[in-house]
This record gives structure tokens, C-alpha cells and sequence, in this order.
């Protein structure tokens, strides 16, 4: 009877709790509102397939070896991605030469050359100390044995070239004088294909304090659809974004069901789950100090990893519609009234 009596005072003290949770997560959704659609539609809309498929055949052509880190074909991929901001008068971080921020080799593996991230930055009108991260990696696998190129088609080309677009939306933004309030720092990170090397050394000397990032938002291969989506390739992977800040989570779901409905797929966000795709990319460096993430990704598919990763097999129209779901995240984070909320901090979820 004894034991009864307590089994039955816990069942209650659940059912009384579940109530409550689950009314401050209705409180948190209903204090995110977004931002003026107008606004974002009209740079949103600067974010083309014809842009995306011009820039992801050069970054992923045969010229580029393959993008090894530390490698001629790597040093390439990063002087075209120099160039581009260059071109499009969108400059680097005070203090950093060349877009670049050199890694040395003593601090890569013993076979890999000296190699570098690069660094593209729009600051903010209002916050420009508080700095929203979107990055990809810009490496990959270098030459087969017998000289065929891994092009890296959609690993990570996809999420290289979207970057590329994001900044220009965000930099013709700033110049009609409705730049973002919060600072966007473009980081495309190399060494990823060797364990995450550029965003661990970025983590270990940030050019922005750690504790002034407010999220990063990384893409890594969302230019293909996998196995699992083959009939509904409106998806994509989202992994990590309720971890630190439910406040992201929600925002990021507010945002695709006012402007994209987008299928967002959380299977490979569960604690737990096999692939590990949680550990897998940069975004997990910068989720160990607490700083909040999302990485969008489209899954595995037959090309992964393989000489046939090539550009003509990347969906453009789905990499686009990615991609401005990807900028207007990051444009109503970095728009917000207040900074993004961990949940250890966050008074609704207390």
C-alpha cells in the first residue's frame, strides 16, 4: 500500500508539472516576433539559383584539387573566396590580413601544411560588439591515388557558395541603410575534413570574444536531397538548435513557417543518435562553450565522399530556397530586441 501511495504522489507531481513546461514554452513562441517581412523579402530575394550554380561550378572545378587543407588546391578555393569579397566591397575584420587567419602547421596534423580560415564581416548599426557566426567549411579530399579530384560538389561547395550569397544580400542591405543591428562574421573554416582543425583554432584564438558570439548558424552539404527524401525533397536536416537556446529553436521554426515551410527534419538531432552528426561539424566546437548552433545539413547521399560529388548533380532551386531560410535566420537573430537567451538564463523557461 505503502509503496502505491508513492508511485501515485509521483504520477500526480508529474501530471501538475507537464502543464506548467509546457505553458512556458507557449509563453516563450509567443514572445518571438519577426521582423518586418517586407524588408527581409526584398535581400532575401537577392539570393538567386543563377548566382549559386555560377559560383559552386568554379569553387567545385577541377582547378581547386579537391581543396585539401594545406594543399595548392586549398590555397586556391581560399584566394577566389578573397577575391569574391573583394569584388563585392565586403571587408575583412579589422586587424586580420587578407581575409585570412593563418593556422600554422604545428598545430595540424604532421602531414598537413600551414593552412587558413576565411574571414568576411559586416558590422552592425547598433550592437556591433554582439556577433552572429554563419559559417561552412571550404576544404575537402583532396586527389585519389591514381589523380581523379574529389570536387566537393555539395561538401561542403553547397554551403561555401551559400555564404558567398548571404554576405552579398547582407552588404547590399548595409548600403540602403538597413544594414543588420548585430555584426555577421562569414566564416569559412578549413581542415574540417581533418577533424574540425579550423573552427578548433578559431575557437582557440577568436577574432571576436567567444562570449560576445551570440549564435552559429553552419552549413555543411545542403545542396542534395538523401535516400529518405527522395518524393519530398522540400526538407532539411536541422541538428542542435533546441541544445542551448530554445529560444533559436523556436525562432528558427517561426521563421520557416511565416516565410518557407520548409519540412525540417529533426531525426539526426536526437541525444544519442548513432551517425553522431551532433559531433560531426564545426558547429560542435562552437556548441562545447556554450554558444548556441544550428547545423543544416541534407543528409548522406551515393556521392558522399566520392569523386562523383559533382556540381551538375546539385539541386540549384532547393540550395537557393536553403539558403534564404538559412539568411533570414540569421537576419532576424541579428535583428532582434535582445540578444539570444540561453535556457539557463531564460526567465519564461524558469
Amino acid at each position: 500500500m505503502k509503496a502505491f501511495c508513492i508511485l501515485s504522489l509521483f504520477a500526480l507531481v508529474g501530471t501538475c508539472a507537464t502543464p506548467k513546461y509546457t505553458v512556458k514554452i507557449e509563453n516563450l513562441k509567443d514572445s518571438i516576433q519577426l521582423s518586418d517581412s517586407t524588408l527581409v523579402a526584398k535581400y532575401v530575394n537577392t539570393i538567386t539559383t543563377e548566382e549559386l550554380r555560377t559560383h559552386l561550378y568554379k569553387f567545385s572545378s577541377q582547378e581547386f584539387q579537391g581543396r585539401k587543407a594545406g594543399e595548392i588546391g586549398q590555397k586556391l578555393a581560399s584566394e577566389f573566396i578573397q577575391s569574391y569579397y573583394q569584388n563585392q566591397n565586403i571587408s575583412a575584420p579589422i586587424g586580420l590580413d587578407n581575409y585570412y587567419q593563418t593556422i600554422p602547421s604545428n598545430f595540424l596534423p604532421d602531414d598537413i601544411n600551414s593552412s587558413e580560415n576565411v574571414l568576411a564581416f559586416i558590422k552592425g548599426s547598433e550592437k556591433p560588439e554582439e556577433v552572429i557566426i554563419i559559417s561552412a567549411h571550404l576544404d575537402h579530399l583532396g586527389i585519389t591515388e591514381d589523380g581523379k579530384v574529389y570536387r566537393g560538389a555539395d561538401d561542403d561547395g553547397s554551403g561555401t557558395v551559400a555564404l558567398m550569397e548571404m554576405a552579398q544580400a547582407f552588404n547590399i542591405a548595409k548600403n540602403e541603410g538597413n544594414g543588420p543591428k548585430r555584426s555577421i562574421l562569414f566564416l569559412h573554416l578549413t581542415a574540417e575534413e581533418i577533424g574540425k582543425q579550423g573552427s578548433a583554432y578559431y575557437i582557440k584564438k577568436p577574432v571576436f570574444p567567444l562570449e560576445n558570439t551570440v549564435a552559429n548558424l553552419n552549413i555543411d552539404m545542403i545542396g542534395r536531397v538523401d535516400d529518405k527524401h527522395k518524393n519530398n525533397k522540400n526538407y532539411i536536416y536541422l541538428i542542435g538548435s533546441d541544445r542551448l537556446s530554445k529560444e533559436l529553436h523556436y525562432l528558427s521554426e517561426k521563421v520557416n513557417n511565416t516565410y518557407f515551410n520548409i519540412n525540417i527534419d529533426y531525426k539526426y538531432n536526437a541525444e544519442g543518435e548513432r551517425n553522431g552528426y551532433f559531433t560531426r561539424s564545426d558547429h560542435y566546437n562552437f556548441a562545447l562553450q556554450d554558444i548556441p548552433v544550428i547545423f543544416y545539413f541534407n543528409g548522406e547521399h551515393e556521392d558522399y565522399h566520392k569523386i562523383s560529388d559533382t556540381p551538375d548533380k546539385i539541386d540549384y532551386p532547393l540550395l537557393e530556397k536553403r539558403t534564404k531560410l538559412i539568411f533570414t535566420t540569421a537576419w532576424e537573430i541579428a535583428n532582434k530586441e535582445h540578444r539570444l537567451v540561453l535556457d539557463r538564463d531564460n526567465e519564461l523557461l524558469k
